[in-house]
């Protein structure tokens, strides 16, 4: 597709009219969005005309969080459970160290919602199993699979940068 005098005019025209990069190239055909936004980009218009759609958008009222201005996270598991939000005054105690239990190498279909979900092994193989045992809290896997799957953010960033230097 090469751009013709009489398609950039067109494409001027709709610019300027307000129209969307993809409703400009639905409008000029063999065209994609990228090449209507690169070539407006090219000719320097910045302009447009305000559609009734974007200048009678309504403003948003300015949150107010603690949190730099994220919403509140839903505190609802799906069992109807509720767990805390963690606040900036929280500190979470350093893990206790568990010993890792050998394995009750339970197939897919022998899970429940009691049981731990921890995947061992290649799932391609024939030995592939998983861990088994009682979930803790409610979660998908026991007290140690657990500890290993939610380790706080602060202790994975210093443990990135423990490997890093070694």
């Amino acid at each position: 597709m090469s751009w013709t005098d009489e398609r950039v005019e067109l494409l001027k025209k709709l610019w300027m009219e307000g129209l969307s990069a993809s409703q400009i190239a639905a409008e000029l055909g063999s065209v994609t969005r990228n090449a209507v936004i690169g070539k407006v980009h090219r000719l320097g218009l910045s302009g447009r005309a305000k559609t009734s759609s974007t200048a009678a958008r309504p403003k948003r009222p300015p949150r107010s969080s603690s949190f730099g201005g994220r919403p509140a996270r839903n505190t609802h598991r799906k069992n109807g459970s509720h767990y805390p939000l963690a606040t900036s005054t929280q500190r979470s105690a350093p893990p206790v160290a568990i010993e890792a239990p050998e394995p009750l190498k339970l197939k897919l279909i022998e899970l429940t919602e009691q049981t731990c979900k921890w995947p061992i092994g290649d799932p391609a193989q024939d030995d592939f199993h998983f861990c088994g045992h009682k979930t803790k809290d409610a979660g998908p896997y026991c007290a140690y699979h657990a500890q290993l799957a939610y380790q706080p953010v602060v202790d994975r960033r210093r443990d990135r940068r423990n490997d890093a230097s070694a």
